[in-house]
């Protein structure tokens, strides 16, 4: 039997990372749960964040997941630890901030980092604080913008609302004159274009995606956990379904989405 990877966001978000583990890793299966039903974690209390987590790992782990990736920032900077604690070495737990950060204190450490995220991520200090645990010299401008998830989870980008709220937030005196802007939300890789056009080629920006997928493909491979390519099925379960969902999850996957709701809560 094929064990799948488990992963786990908020909302659709963690699609993108999806999408890229299954281009990295295209003979993996991957079992994804989307907890609609208390989407936007980035708002939620820590606690809450940590409960809400927990419930779902809890569920991937009952599936038989031999992996779980965080595939959120909010619940990577609040509840990695209480997840990894849970997990107790059973099975490998990969969060999506420490491959930004490595990948960026190695290539861009003496650039002028900016970072974009929910209110619960910025909240967290998370990017700033290991940034500069490991290049002190660092600057790094941090700025909630917790518009953007909703606007995305209600697939309101690539048009003039998602133009005229980028506009608002990105022209913020706190990211004047940065060079580098991390997408500190798995959901921001869906506006991508828009920021780059904002940008207009002057600043790099760093989202998750590809750098968890290849990370999570290396911590695969030295636990022996990697598959053989074949042809794998993937299952997609939300607590709270939504129309607006689904055609996310079809954009990445096509019609192979077969979209499962299980509301564990009550």
């Amino acid at each position: 039997m094929q064990r799948p990877i488990g992963i786990f966001d908020s909302g659709i978000g963690g699609l993108t990372v999806a999408s890229a583990i299954q281009q990295s890793m295209p003979g993996e299966a991957l079992l994804y749960f989307g907890d609609t039903a208390h989407m936007p974690y980035g708002d939620k209390s820590d606690d809450a964040i940590r409960y809400y987590c927990i419930r779902v790992v809890q569920f991937l782990m009952k599936q038989n997941a031999k992996a779980i990736v965080i595939a959120c920032n909010t619940a990577s900077s609040i509840a990695y630890k209480v997840v990894v604690d849970f997990v107790d070495g059973k099975i490998p737990v990969i969060n999506v901030i420490d491959p930004v950060v490595d990948w960026i204190t190695e290539n861009h450490a003496d650039g002028r980092i900016g970072v974009i995220g929910t209110k619960g991520t910025i909240r967290s200090g998370v990017y700033e604080r290991l940034i500069l645990e490991k290049c002190p010299q660092a600057d790094v401008r941090s700025l909630a913008t917790p518009l953007l998830a909703p606007m995305i989870e209600e697939g309101f980008f690539n048009n003039t609302i998602s133009a005229s709220v980028l506009n608002s937030y990105l022209s913020n005196r706190r990211l004047q004159k940065i060079n580098i802007l991390v997408l500190a939300c798995t959901h921001y890789p869906l506006i991508k274009a828009e920021i780059e056009q904002f940008y207009q080629g002057k600043t790099v920006i760093v989202d998750s995606a590809g750098l968890v997928a290849q990370h999570t493909k290396e911590v695969l491979a030295s636990q022996n956990l990697l598959n053989p390519l074949r042809r794998p099925r993937h299952h997609f379960y939300v607590s709270d379904y939504t129309q607006a969902f689904e055609k996310s999850a079809k954009m990445f996957f096509g019609n192979r989405v077969n979209l499962i709701e299980s509301n564990f809560w009550g």
